[in-house]
């Protein structure tokens, strides 16, 4: 598919100003983690070829948490797809699914665990799931190291 280009310079830069950091369900889901007394690190660099930076990160538990914005990555429920300039906006939410799922075949052959939060997920459901995850590895010890 030939590269196609936003339908015009507003629309080119509504884009750029979509947080990609600090996003509402991003800090609702940090914070209920936090108030659960799981302690983490933020916006972590796991991968360098090609750079690939992890939302949430339990380094002990190797644990990589991903929150996903519905219309970017295209959530099975909630994705639209827009009818102005549709080649692009599919081949830029599929570009992001493929490079998702790249992420994920990567990190885990690296012995992480992903977890991909939906933005419409309830945070304190989503860090329970983290919770037990990160128990759970812990226990094990599931090899893991610093």
């Amino acid at each position: 598919m030939a590269r196609v280009s936003p339908s015009s310079h507003d629309a080119s830069r509504r884009m750029a100003s979509v947080r990609q950091k600090g996003t509402r369900a991003e800090t609702d889901l940090r914070r209920v983690l936090h108030a659960k007394g799981l302690r983490y690190r933020l916006h972590v660099p796991l991968l360098t070829k090609p750079r690939r930076v992890v939302d949430i990160v339990f380094p002990r538990a190797k644990i990589a948490v991903f929150v996903d914005g519905c219309f970017w990555h295209g959530c099975p429920q909630h994705a639209s797809w827009p009818k102005s300039n549709a080649d692009f906006w599919r081949e830029k939410i599929q570009t992001n699914r493929s490079r998702d799922a790249d992420t994920d075949q990567r990190l885990n052959a690296l012995g992480w665990k992903t977890v991909r939060v939906w933005e419409h997920e309830d945070a304190t459901e989503a860090a329970i799931r983290i919770a037990e995850l990160v128990d759970a590895r812990k226990k094990n010890g599931a090899n893991l190291c610093r």
